[in-house]
């Protein structure tokens, strides 16, 4: 498996597939609708913008396995160490070590660019991505009850915070 830099000529169509089928059949994301093709335009062109990287993990055979990114955690320029992330596996590639292969990645990119924390906002009912998080040195920070209805029922959004070793000289402004 090889972890790449996403771009939206070569892998636009494959995270929207992932994205979609998230959508439909999961908690993964707080979404009731998939996404039109069109989206994802807008999508790449806000992470360019803001420096924000999407990496895909591909297999050997060239297969796109999953893909994982970060962008804003909140508007507020005190904000501005903290970024929110997610990662999503293809549905067929699931615990193969691609969400971690990913993660590895996206907290290296973090540290690059010299953010602080990282957060990411994970189903409660999601043992496997909660363990993951753990895992790589994610703790739970906190819980939003029945935060989102999908599936005809309420959804508990809980919270994990990596607190990372960069930057090392934060200034205000």
């Amino acid at each position: 498996m090889n972890i790449v830099a996403c771009d939206y000529e070569h892998h636009a169509g494959a995270i929207l597939e992932i994205l979609n089928d998230a959508i439909v059949t999961s908690t993964a994301l707080f979404d009731y609708k998939p996404r039109a093709p069109a989206t994802m335009v807008e999508w790449f062109r806000a992470k360019k913008a803001h420096q924000y990287p999407v990496l895909g993990a591909v297999s050997d055979r060239g297969d796109f396995l999953g893909f994982a990114s970060y962008g804003t955690f909140r508007a507020w320029p005190a904000y501005k160490y903290t970024i929110e992330h997610s990662v999503y596996v293809h549905r067929d590639h699931r615990r193969e070590g691609v969400a971690r292969a990913l993660m590895i990645g996206l907290i290296a990119a973090a540290e690059q660019q010299n953010y602080h924390v990282m957060v990411g906002g994970i189903d409660a009912a999601n043992a496997a991505s909660i363990a993951l998080h753990e895992q790589l040195g994610f703790e739970r920070a906190g819980v939003i009850h029945q935060a989102g209805f999908k599936f005809g029922r309420w959804l508990d959004l809980v919270f994990y915070e990596r607190r990372l070793r960069t930057p090392a000289l934060p200034v205000d402004g």
